[in-house]
């Protein structure tokens, strides 16, 4: 069964009364129990509730489900979209950086390069990744390898899931906000198709080092924001029991996003979110930038180049229209 939310909780008692019935086999007396009606009209219960909920969430409640700790990471998307996934590592001037991964594979016929941010699976796994906030040397790699695919023709291919770029004093000292803003030139500049998936958080400009693309998508249930609500509380409010209106207030569901034109469409998720049906949603994914790279593959590098910088120019006129 799945970890559920807190505003989960009727789904899961339903969910766990079937799971209950399941495992009768007999009565009291050793007869056995007819059971396949009753566990049909909770199963269909729980699957009218789940609709309903999921049909009606709040900015919050996608907050939430956007962090559920059992929705796919990027390494997963990894090994289930790119065969011949090949890492590689460092920024060849100071470290490797584990929370962002990136290297080279082909996707159903293409040679692409592909970044991602990963948070990890695990306690280890989200201590070796540093829970996706990469440093600055992560997006040094970043645009390492974005330059690297400008220089042989090779599309780009990008996942963001962070809860924004890595606020320690050794990443300022080592010019976090520069390498940022390097990542983000670099990505406006060159002349190849570069195509971005918000599948988790998004947020601040560690997400957008990444997202500067030419085609931007997001999960249904995906975030993608200038700061976490936690934090803009923390800034208004001054207190961050106020997440929830923060969300509310920021607009940053996928559904606002695509309205505001700040992204390019909207990769529907499985019914429950991501982590019910992890693999269904990949091969959404992956269906979604097959598309993607079908449309931009034929235009020229410069027409590429322009096309992706006129979209963030006239992203603040044409937004809040």
């Amino acid at each position: 069964m799945p970890n559920f939310l807190d505003f989960e909780k009727p789904i899961a008692e339903l969910e766990g009364k079937v799971e209950e019935l399941r495992h009768l086999t007999a009565g009291d007396d050793g007869s056995p129990i007819n059971i396949e009606e009753e566990v049909a009209k909770l199963e269909d219960k729980a699957d009218r509730l789940l609709r309903q909920t999921y049909a009606r969430l709040s900015s919050w409640q996608k907050v939430q489900v956007a962090r559920h700790p059992d929705r796919p990471h990027f390494l997963r998307y990894a090994a289930r979209l790119f065969d011949d996934f090949t890492p590689l590592a460092g920024d060849r001037a100071y470290a490797e950086d584990q929370a962002l991964v990136g290297g080279l594979g082909r996707f159903r016929g293409h040679s692409v390069v592909v970044l991602g941010q990963e948070k990890g699976a695990d306690t280890e796994g989200r201590l070796r990744h540093n829970f996706g906030m990469a440093r600055p040397e992560g997006y040094r790699k970043a645009r390492r390898l974005m330059e690297l695919a400008s220089r042989f023709g090779i599309p780009v291919v990008t996942f963001v899931d962070t809860s924004g770029a890595y606020p320690g004093v050794g990443a300022e000292e080592r010019g976090q906000a520069e390498a940022i803003a390097r990542c983000i030139e670099t990505s406006l500049s060159i002349k190849v198709p570069v195509i971005s998936v918000i599948i988790g958080e998004g947020g601040s400009g560690g997400a957008i080092a990444l997202a500067s693309a030419n085609s931007v998508y997001m999960l249904e249930h995906a975030i993608y924001s200038v700061i976490s609500p936690e934090g803009c509380a923390s800034i208004l409010w001054r207190s961050a029991d106020h997440a929830q209106e923060a969300a509310e207030a920021l607009r940053l569901t996928a559904q606002d996003l695509l309205q505001l034109h700040v992204i390019d469409g909207v990769v529907n998720e499985p019914l429950g979110g991501a982590h019910r049906q992890p693999d269904d949603v990949i091969l959404r994914v992956g269906d979604q930038i097959e598309a993607a790279l079908r449309e931009l593959l034929p235009l020229e590098g410069g027409v590429l180049r322009a096309r992706r910088r006129e979209k963030y120019l006239a992203m603040g006129k044409n937004g809040l229209a």
